[in-house]
């Protein structure tokens, strides 16, 4: 990294704080893995507990692996715009598309006023003219939709907030065009030529769900946020955790970066740098930037 793109990068960190709809750090948090990058959710378990508990009673046995967004909602408006991707039904393993997710019942829905369908939130998806009929589908708002969806069939729960810099995330697979491919009219696809059957490697996948540990020391939540805002560096995300030479660690495989803490600041270390680690801030700042994006 030269030190334009290190003065960037804590730039971009900085401006994370003056974030509007920013999660709260103390919520339980939980990092989904896509083939397009990573969506980190900031779970309102305080707020809607059944919701929070049914999804991550489907997180923990593993049902969200290889499920992938089936539904990228546009609204019919000049030009057409981002409504809702939505994921959580369809599984497409190697092999055969596509087995659905087997439900785990249906949940009272916990639709309140107070956590409303605007941009970034999460909610689940349900059955029209059942408000209690949420299983495992959820989507990502990805516009404000509070005067359609706070409204009818009872109201659609929010249960979660994606945090600013996985939004980002979200956003490429809501840019992803729909296509009308039975049983799915709206699926989002990416490297697909028309006219040829549509492949597993087309659609954005869930490769795994993963959750964050209830306490978390200021290099976790800092660290978690740099694999969040740059991926492409931290691959692939929650890296290896370690603790040598007064340093806190984490080790990507993938890239072979190291990112860690010492003496109240924040270092990295790349294949280039031949064993001279260099500094991108101070712990300090880095945490702020790190709350007020919701870790």
């Amino acid at each position: 990294m030269t030190l334009l793109l290190r003065r960037a990068l804590l730039a971009s960190a900085l401006a994370a704080l003056a974030f509007a709809g920013t999660a709260r750090a103390q919520n339980p948090m939980v990092r989904v893995h896509t083939t397009a990058g990573p969506i980190d959710m900031s779970l309102l378990a305080a707020e809607a507990p059944r919701t929070v508990a049914n999804f991550l009673a489907y997180v923990r046995g593993g049902d969200y692996t290889d499920v992938f967004f089936h539904r990228n909602a546009w609204l019919a408006t000049m030009p057409p715009v981002p409504f809702v991707i939505q994921s959580g039904g369809y599984r497409w393993p190697e092999g055969t598309c596509c087995p659905t997710v087997a439900s785990r019942g249906a949940i009272a829905n916990e639709f309140s006023a107070a956590r409303s369908n605007v941009v970034g939130t999460v909610a689940m998806a349900k059955i029209g003219g059942d408000p209690d009929s949420a299983t495992s589908q959820c989507f990502i708002n990805m516009r404000d939709n509070a005067a359609n969806l706070d409204t009818q069939n009872g109201g659609f729960t929010v249960f979660a907030r994606v945090t600013a810099p996985t939004l980002a995330t979200a956003s490429r697979i809501a840019a992803l065009q729909p296509v009308n491919a039975p049983p799915f009219t709206e699926l989002p696809v990416t490297g697909w030529q028309s006219g040829t059957p549509i492949q597993r490697h087309n659609v954005v996948r869930i490769t795994a769900v993963t959750e964050f540990p209830a306490q978390q020391s200021a290099s976790d939540r800092i660290f978690n946020y740099l694999e969040a805002m740059y991926p492409q560096y931290t691959v692939p995300s929650q890296g290896v955790s370690g603790e040598a030479l007064g340093y806190l660690f984490r080790h990507y495989g993938g890239s072979d970066v190291y990112v860690g803490t010492k003496d109240g600041k924040v270092w990295y270390l790349t294949p280039a740098q031949a064993g001279s680690p260099g500094e991108l801030g101070t712990v300090a700042d880095w945490l702020a930037a790190a709350q007020a994006a919701g870790y």
